[in-house]
């Protein structure tokens, strides 16, 4: 995913776009459309994705739905844009969505030089190497001469040619703006190997002919830390959406699930009434009633009920929580206290 390079009056009109609008109070035009508008990918199982019906589902919908629910009660309070990597920051900056939530990368050059905010990380990734099973290599550092599908506008256009130079390895680069197009790329052979967020690798593999031919590569070869974006200049929604998201860690971490936050409304435990907002007043500094975090979690969980859900052992993609288990359980997940 590389950084997007603002240059002369473009760059400057663009980023004095996002300013702009950042500087109104996003929660009060939220409010008063009556919804969220929230841009994803434009089709990642597990954390962004579309069915036929046309029905979101997945990781960073959840969050969405989870903002939708501490503002208005309602999780349905939320309407979805599909982006490209190259065109996500954009539609961000200038207003045409709230809230990024698709599986973006939070990097130094994107932190201070698009006039944006990464509000947390929810879910902790590396970039890896999808390739055919019949091609008998067990390794990346096997893959010198290949050709390689990515997308366009991510940091990993950068990560592979860091990986390959490092390790004295040349490649040819074949890249799409569309995920879906990477994908039908890859699967019509036009390429070697499919590399993105191995995440996205698991993902992707199961829009392929035979998926079971494709196998995932060990390698990890960057950090990929992903998680919600919004613009620099509105603390108060740059705290609902960071918030929302920590909520749902505390709630895992105590105990709170979507079955039992009703009951546990009634818990002595003072970190549970916080959270749920029957101790205290901390919706009003973010604009929101006291029980803004019951509300999210009645409609989307905590965050393991949320990983499990979209991209866990039990679903297509399989994916163990490995680092993005609680830290107390040896992950990184962690988020602040309530209090």
């Amino acid at each position: 995913m590389t950084k997007t390079v603002l240059t002369g009056v473009l760059g400057a009109a663009v980023l004095a776009l996002g300013a702009s609008t950042a500087s109104a109070a996003t929660l009060d035009d939220v409010k008063a459309k009556g919804f969220v508008q929230c841009g994803v990918s434009q089709g990642l199982p597990g954390f962004s994705n579309p069915d036929a019906d046309g029905e979101w589902s997945g990781m960073d919908v959840d969050l969405c739905r989870g903002i939708a629910a501490a503002i208005f009660g309602d999780a349905t309070a939320v309407k979805f844009t599909p982006l490209s990597a190259k065109e996500r920051f954009t539609a961000l900056q200038s207003g045409e969505v709230d809230v990024l939530s698709r599986n973006t990368t939070w990097t130094m050059s994107r932190d201070t030089q698009l006039g944006l905010n990464f509000a947390g990380v929810n879910y902790y990734d590396g970039q890896g190497f999808m390739i055919r099973t019949d091609m008998n290599i067990n390794s990346a550092l096997e893959l010198s001469g290949a050709s390689i599908c990515t997308n366009t506008g991510t940091t990993t256009e950068l990560n592979v040619a860091d990986y390959f130079r490092a390790n004295n390895m040349e490649y040819e680069l074949v890249a799409f703006e569309k995920a879906d197009e990477v994908v039908a790329a890859y699967d019509a052979g036009r390429c070697d190997v499919y590399t993105t967020d191995q995440s996205g690798l698991y993902a992707q593999r199961l829009k392929l002919t035979d998926p079971g031919a494709h196998k995932v590569l060990p390698e990890i070869i960057s950090k990929e830390p992903l998680g919600p974006v919004v613009r620099q200049g509105d603390d108060q929604w740059f705290n609902i959406v960071k918030w929302v998201h920590f909520a749902t860690l505390n709630a895992e971490e105590l105990g709170v699930t979507m079955a039992n936050v009703e009951e546990m409304k009634e818990s002595d435990n003072p970190s549970i009434r916080r959270l749920l907002g029957t101790e205290g007043e901390f919706g009003s500094d973010i604009g929101l009633e006291n029980d803004w975090a019951a509300k999210a979690i009645a409609a989307v969980g905590n965050y393991g009920e949320i990983f499990d859900r979209n991209v866990g052992p039990d679903t297509e993609l399989a994916i163990g929580r490995g680092v993005n288990a609680l830290w107390s359980q040896g992950g990184l997940q962690y988020a602040p206290p309530i209090r």
